[in-house]
């Protein structure tokens, strides 16, 4: 495990969280949810180590945060808060270049494949027409994306986004998670971002954080909403164009949560599987053959081993 939890009591005067237990690898996405004041911006702090723990322990492969220099946290770990400073004479493209500020001294220039690097990012965020802008003539929008550009031009196996897409419309919230998703899967990077708009975790997460009475929940996505009947009431996104979805016997939420979790794992024709829910698993014709899945994991791994 890449992030671990243990034992962890979070929070200041007061625990927020009680005895949280967590971990996520590399190549995982995890939202952090949870109503105003539970605690997560407390925990992301806690996880870099400006908040210390009241008790337990917060491990980065293995090595507790409490041990790391701030340069080796940066160096593992790159983060966006939703309240940033503006360098007010600063551009887009000057902004994002400032992800790569920990490997060089302060004064420095920067390399042909950093600047190709830069260039790539600008345009992945659909930002290639602002990249000389100044940052204090931008939308709250392509702010925000320029601050995520910083993070992921550092280039730290984690990255952490406390409420990132809190300012963007539908189409640059997607246009976000997927960029974040795709650098998760094709990089290995592990992604961990908090949002109050927990429906974007059934197209975009891998995991889940729930927090909620002083306890955090955790698990794949589907798992965890299906326990919480407050966290099932939402539409999908349609985010996978080259998804041929199988055939789906159940009820409607049992249905949107597999839907969403093949769509998320898999750009293929899934049109050959027959999938009915049997009350507690899943049985799944193949080719005249029957298998039992009994859980939303072992459904992802079945099908990989098919394909």
């Amino acid at each position: 495990m890449h992030l671990q939890i243990k034992n962890a009591d979070i929070g200041y005067d007061a625990t927020l969280i009680s005895n949280a237990h967590a971990s996520l690898n590399l190549g995982d996405v995890c939202l952090l949810i949870g109503n105003n004041g539970v605690g997560k911006t407390t925990l992301i702090k806690s996880i870099l180590h400006q908040s210390p723990l009241l008790s337990g322990e917060i491990l980065i492969n293995s090595k507790n945060v409490r041990d790391l220099s701030v340069k080796e946290i940066a160096e593992n770990i790159a983060v966006v808060f939703s309240k940033s400073i503006i360098p007010q004479n600063q551009t887009i493209e000057d902004l994002i270049s400032l992800g790569k500020y920990i490997y060089y001294p302060f004064y420095f220039e920067l390399k042909k494949e950093d600047r190709q690097e830069v260039s790539l990012i600008i345009d992945e965020l659909n930002l290639t027409e602002y990249k000389k802008t100044p940052l204090k003539n931008l939308s709250d929008g392509n702010l925000q994306k320029a601050f995520i550009g910083r993070a992921l031009t550092q280039n730290s196996p984690i990255i952490i986004l406390d409420e990132p897409t809190t300012h963007l419309d539908e189409k640059n919230k997607i246009i976000i998670l997927k960029t974040l998703r795709k650098l998760a899967k094709e990089q290995n990077k592990l992604i961990l971002f908090s949002s109050h708009d927990w429906r974007l975790a059934k197209e975009f997460a891998d995991k889940i954080w729930y927090v909620k009475d002083h306890e955090m929940f955790t698990g794949i996505v589907e798992d965890v909403l299906l326990q919480h009947d407050e966290l099932t009431n939402a539409s999908l996104f349609q985010v996978n164009e080259n998804f041929v979805p199988p055939s789906i016997n159940s009820p409607e939420i049992q249905k949107e949560m597999l839907y969403s979790l093949l769509q998320k794992n898999f750009q293929k024709d899934l049109s050959l599987l027959h999938f009915k829910f049997q009350g507690s698993f899943w049985e799944i014709l193949y080719k005249n053959q029957t298998y039992k899945c009994e859980s939303f994991e072992e459904i992802v791994l079945f099908v990989k081993r098919l394909h």
